[in-house]
């Protein structure tokens, strides 16, 4: 069963939000059991895998990154509505990065090497970030990338083809996904509340940006050659799959379209309407988890 908590309000600071009806943000337990995903989980197939791999590197030091970036304000934070809010996505994102992290485990046993990438990223998001940039910049950086997992999550929902993934992997994209869109405006309210400056938020964007590019391709990059994969046959596969279901890149889909709204002085993650998206998100994942018991217990 869904567990609820009670809902989010957009701090009186904050540019004008829209008249959405806001989701409450309710940490859920996710899917915790991997052995049984596959090496290339993702329609068979190497690139579509290991992009996805990619990313899901990135999420557990991440987002206790976010985290810390915005419990760092709580106690300047008095709205109870929003106290409540940012409780509620310390809690969703605490969850995801376990079950991101109890998937790495899989992926050691599959024979990727990943810990050295890791201690890099962690490094960089642990250490180096949280002793060079200020708190502030901290907490903008986290506001723009909760805007692009909100772009992503509402992808998963809409046009990414996650019905041919392992289920283990769907319920564990939806879910995430989900809950991304039901606190995508969190770290943004507490950054309006704490400095509203349009500098101090496009300098987040770009330390966001720069972070999430590089570390993505990366990550990406590694797993491919671990597979064997030159960058020359990825752009095949690549070119095949397009051609087979046409979509757009996701450096457009995320970034250039992320980068586009974020730049507008009025902007608020409630401007897009879709938290409706999250029950969709929600439903997928508890079809996918239906899927994969029924495997299982045929297996």
């Amino acid at each position: 069963m869904i567990t609820t908590h009670p809902s989010s309000t957009t701090p009186a600071a904050a540019p004008a939000a829209s008249s959405a009806a806001r989701p409450p943000i309710a940490p859920r337990s996710g899917p915790r059991e991997f052995a049984d995903v596959p090496k290339h989980w993702f329609a068979g197939l190497a690139v579509p895998t290991q992009i996805s791999n990619g990313v899901n590197l990135l999420f557990p030091a991440g987002e206790r990154f976010f985290v810390r970036s915005v419990y760092h304000y709580l106690e300047r934070i008095e709205d109870p509505a929003l106290r409540a809010a940012i409780k509620g996505f310390g809690g969703q994102e605490g969850r995801h990065a376990r079950s991101h992290e109890d998937f790495f485990a899989t992926m050691r046993a599959q024979g990727y090497e990943i810990d050295r990438f890791l201690k890099v990223y962690e490094w960089l998001s642990y250490t180096l970030l949280e002793r060079v940039a200020p708190p502030a910049l901290r907490l903008a950086a986290t506001a723009a990338a909760e805007h692009y997992t909100a772009i992503m999550a509402a992808g998963a929902a809409a046009d990414m083809p996650l019905e041919h993934a392992h289920p283990a992997m769907r319920q564990l994209l939806y879910w995430h996904a989900a809950e991304e869109l039901e606190h995508k405006s969190v770290a943004f309210d507490v950054l309006q509340q704490v400095n509203s400056s349009y500098a101090l938020r496009i300098a987040g964007l770009a330390m966001s940006t720069a972070m999430l590019a590089s570390m993505w391709l990366t990550a990406t990059a590694y797993l491919l050659w671990q597979d064997g994969v030159s960058p020359r046959a990825a752009r095949r596969e690549l070119r095949s799959i397009r051609e087979a279901r046409p979509t757009e890149p996701i450096f457009r889909r995320v970034f250039l379209r992320g980068i586009r709204a974020y730049l507008r002085r009025d902007f608020h993650p409630d401007h897009d309407d879709n938290y409706h998206l999250a029950g969709q998100l929600l439903a997928k994942a508890d079809a996918a988890g239906a899927e994969l018991a029924t495997a299982r217990g045929q297996a």
